[in-house]
């Protein structure tokens, strides 16, 4: 049993790389909000989440929103072809030893995790969102009008 992340906790670093072989850090996105999303190609509601980020990606790419996968207990193939086939555009790597998921202490896929610009988690799903849940976490992240 993992403590987990809390709201309020620094987020922790991410150093992976992604499915085409790049880095994905999470550090590359300092002064932006980030939700890190903890996924798998064998999670049902990940399939209804993937449009939701999308388009959160495409209202809010003024602000520098980005969404950074990580890739839960899964195989790339998969992974890949998943992404593939939802049409995803951000950046998902695998985790190999779980050292990511155990820094954040996650429960399983999915999973979700708003960061604002200084690196604070000011947001944590467990589980399933809605686009209501979404949109009320992504409101703790996103600069104000």
């Amino acid at each position: 049993i993992h403590a987990g992340i809390e709201v309020g906790d620094p987020a922790p670093p991410i150093v992976l790389a992604d499915l085409s072989g790049q880095p994905l850090r999470l550090s590359d996105h300092a002064g932006q909000p980030v939700i890190v999303y903890f996924w798998a190609s064998w999670c049902p509601s990940c399939i209804d989440e993937f449009p939701l980020l999308e388009a959160a990606l495409t209202a809010h790419a003024a602000d520098g929103l980005t969404v950074l996968g990580v890739i839960y207990r899964d195989r790339s193939e998969p992974a890949a072809a998943f992404m593939s086939s939802l049409g995803a555009t951000w950046s998902s790597a695998m985790d190999p030893d779980e050292a990511v998921a155990g820094a954040y202490g996650i429960y399983g896929a999915p999973e979700a995790f708003f960061i604002d610009g200084g690196g604070v988690v000011r947001a944590r799903q467990i589980g399933p969102f809605t686009e209501a849940d979404l949109q009320e976490h992504l409101a703790t992240i996103l600069p104000g009008d």
